[in-house]
């Protein structure tokens, strides 16, 4: 029977030229300059963590770390993780070739990117319990927890794609690095942490050793198992694979949202209830949004959560400037999450105008859901943040919603990106100033409405009264001068 290397070579001998020395060259040169470009500030960072660490940031620190690791076990799941490329996947995946080596390349490429997103994660564990002594070790001993973290994650990930009983294992693992968030950002693991960070060097070895036996025997059991993944989950994480890859090319990210929201509901089935005929017609219009909302009451409890992030960050260490914008900016993207039917009458307004209302009472009702949820989410987020030592700007909450809002529908209602546009020669580089414009459509807008709250959070006054009246007032105008300046796509 044929192998997969010599279909690989017979493919690669029919398609481009194969890799000569010249290129290996270059491959190896530009490896070589990456190195000596990172590498001089890697070990200054690394030699200004050589200090004990500050029991007050360190809670507030491993539940930044927890979230980042549930946050990449979830990303591992969404994408499948383990894919082909489109061509392989429908030509060769169910063709009688061995199914491990045809998926060989992609287990060693997510081999690769858990390493990668474990070396980070050790750098932010060292960053966080410190290195009181012996730098070398103590680095090395965290650069193995974080890899072996990572990697024995991704691997949990593989072994959930290939059996459902091990979705539960994966479940379990996010719902414990939750927990064990919310618990070391509650203050009550201060000792549990103060005594890992003074650890002796022989403690943090072993521990170290068992982390990456266990995820030494997943990765193992993950490799038998790629075999016995089922076609059509492959096929289905090779297609949303390719879509993204699409959109990445094309520079649309506009068109991964639709993906998401049309595999969420493509599988469900929704009851039909009749239109409120109470409500005024541009009300009435935007009330599926108001339905699409109570109909995911998860992904609600999930943003309402995240509320809480500034403030972790805050006691992290983070500054006051970075703990505010981190607020707006987490008020831009929930008032952005709710904009779906602005989106759906910018890209087809024939549709739009036969349902015969205006495109400014319509903008004005579709208004509504998203300053409402941006309000309710910066107003908990300011809330948390003035409870972890701040003053009390959760007025600001309510403020800042209409601009956030404003800014969401002009981004929802912002056309594709344009290549058209010329290339900014700069000395770090061409700048491409189609997908420049258009990243930033939308974002001016909130941060125009928002500037009297940017500067009360970023540089607190002594009086915030005149910031509070300012923004209530700049706020409100700001929204009111593009419903009234809209026209229609």
């Amino acid at each position: 029977m044929t192998g997969v290397r010599t279909v690989r070579a017979y493919l690669r001998s029919h398609g481009r030229a194969p890799s000569s020395l010249l290129d290996r060259y270059v491959a190896v040169f530009a490896l070589l300059l990456l190195t000596a470009v990172v590498g001089h500030p890697l070990t200054s960072m690394l030699a200004g963590l050589a200090e004990q660490a500050r029991p007050a940031h360190m809670g507030a620190g491993v539940a930044l770390l927890a979230l980042a690791l549930a946050g990449f076990l979830g990303a591992a799941r969404a994408a499948g993780p383990v894919l082909l490329p489109a061509p392989d996947a429908f030509w060769l995946l169910l063709s009688p070739l061995d199914r491990r080596g045809l998926l060989g390349r992609t287990g060693r490429v997510l081999l690769l990117v858990a390493g990668a997103a474990g070396v980070l994660l050790g750098i932010g564990l060292l960053a966080v319990l410190g290195a009181p002594d012996q730098l070398v070790w103590r680095v090395l001993g965290a650069l193995v927890l974080g890899v072996s973290a990572t990697v024995g994650g991704m691997a949990l990930a593989v072994l959930g794609q290939s059996a459902p009983s091990w979705q539960f294992w994966l479940t379990a693992a996010m719902t414990v690095l939750l927990v064990l968030a919310v618990v070391a950002v509650s203050g009550r693991l201060r000792t549990v942490l103060a005594t890992a960070a003074a650890a002796p060097l022989p403690a943090v070895a072993a521990a170290a050793a068992g982390v990456a036996l266990a995820s030494g025997l997943l990765v193992r059991r993950a490799w038998a198992s790629l075999d016995r993944i089922p076609a059509r989950t492959l096929l289905s994480a090779s297609t949303r694979a390719g879509h993204v890859a699409t959109a990445a090319v094309s520079l649309d990210p506009g068109a991964l949202t639709w993906i998401a929201e049309d595999n969420h509901w493509r599988a469900r089935r929704l009851t039909s209830r009749r239109w409120p005929s109470s409500l005024p017609a541009p009300v009435a219009l935007a009330w599926h949004d108001w339905r699409r909302l109570t109909r995911r009451p998860g992904r609600l409890v999930a943003v309402t959560a995240t509320a809480a992030l500034p403030s972790v960050l805050a006691q992290a260490g983070g500054s006051p400037a970075l703990a505010g914008m981190t607020v707006l900016a987490g008020g831009m993207a929930v008032a952005a999450m709710h904009t779906s039917g602005a989106r759906r009458d910018s890209d087809n307004p024939a549709l739009a105008r036969l349902i015969g209302i205006g495109l400014r009472p319509a903008l004005a009702a579709r208004a509504l859901l998203p300053a409402l949820m941006s309000g309710v989410w910066t107003t908990a987020a300011l809330a948390a943040l003035s409870g972890a030592g701040g003053e009390a700007w959760w007025m600001f909450g309510p403020l800042v919603a209409p601009a956030l809002a404003a800014g969401a529908l002009r981004m929802a209602r912002r056309s594709p990106v344009d290549h058209s546009l010329p290339v900014i020669d700069t000395p770090g580089g061409a700048i491409p100033t189609g997908p420049l414009l258009w990243a930033a459509r939308g974002v001016d807008l909130a941060l125009l409405g928002c500037l009297p709250a940017a500067v009360a959070l970023t540089a607190p006054p002594a009086a915030p009264a005149s910031y509070l009246v300012a923004q209530g007032v700049w706020g409100v105008a700001v929204l009111a001068a593009y419903v009234l300046r809209a026209r229609a796509a």
